[in-house]
């Protein structure tokens, strides 16, 4: 759906489109594996790290049990744990006394359970981390919803599409200080109120959305302070559509457990976009 710059009010159709986009937004960040599940994140030490939820353990996790196991993360990367045999705890839903834990990414992460509680190995800057999800976590139950601007139409933009001649190495700073590499393809190129964007994507694959991390006017006043993203389809034509009616809060702004990337210079805008989600005002935990 194409809709002109300056249209007065949204259509019935595009109105339906961005709820059901909304909805399935909820119903992701509500799910036993969405961002309100997270409770903690606690970096590995090389060598043994105990874990649990008495006091005397490397890393201490809330409604754990007392003494959950020790994980050894060796001088190759490779995490293992040793279970107490004293304790229910479960690994891919088995009882075990040894695993080797499997770190997300192109493979499902090896995942540790115990009652409501489960953990699982992460990789962030080159440093291997534990991230803790509770199905009952206080953050879940006490959602407080997410706040929207009005849907504006001529927020969605038809922006002309740029390849770059080779992708660009960009690097990415995280909320945790932490930076990285990312290969730009293009960039997406539109004028706003008086002023041209040239604003760049992340992209996993050729066939996959692409992300934008954007900052805007709004941001730390009506909207989170880091960043917000919007996702587009692939360019087709020369062109690629982005819909900042669909801007999104990152996780960063639902938990304090989450590593989200910030926007490069070229995507903090200096004006206001007032369209997608305004800034989360639950409480945290």
């Amino acid at each position: 759906m194409v809709l002109a710059l300056g249209a007065a009010e949204p259509d019935a159709a595009y109105v339906a489109q961005i709820e059901k986009s909304r909805a399935e937004r909820l119903a992701r960040l509500m799910r036993d594996e969405g961002w309100l599940t997270l409770v903690g994140l606690h970096f590995l030490e090389p060598g043994s790290n105990t874990v649990g939820s008495a006091a005397d353990n490397t890393i201490v996790l809330k409604n754990a049990p007392a003494h959950v196991g020790t994980i050894v993360l060796n001088e190759r990367g490779v995490v293992t744990l040793t279970v107490n045999p004293a304790e229910d705890v479960r690994v891919e839903g088995e009882q075990v006394l040894t695993a080797t834990l499997r770190e997300a990414g192109a493979w499902p992460a090896t995942r540790v359970s115990f009652g409501t509680v489960s953990f699982f190995v992460i990789d962030r800057g080159g440093r291997k981390a534990l991230r803790v999800r509770d199905t009952a976590s206080e953050r879940r139950k006490h959602f407080a919803g997410i706040e929207y601007f009005p849907i504006d139409p001529t927020w969605r933009i038809e922006a002309d599409w740029e390849w770059f001649e080779r992708p660009r190495e960009v690097m990415i700073k995280n909320i945790l200080g932490q930076e990285m590499p990312a290969l730009v393809p293009g960039k997406a190129v539109f004028e706003r109120e008086g002023k041209t964007f040239e604003l760049l994507p992340l992209v996993d694959g050729s066939d996959d959305p692409m992300m934008f991390v954007i900052s805007d006017l709004t941001s730390g006043v009506e909207t989170y302070g880091a960043a917000r993203f919007v996702y587009a389809d692939p360019p087709r034509g020369g062109k690629v559509v982005l819909d900042f009616n669909e801007a999104i809060n990152p996780p960063c702004a639902f938990t304090p457990f989450a590593t989200c990337p910030l926007p490069p210079k070229e995507n903090r805008m200096e004006i206001a976009v007032r369209a997608g989600e305004k800034d989360y005002r639950g409480e945290h935990e």
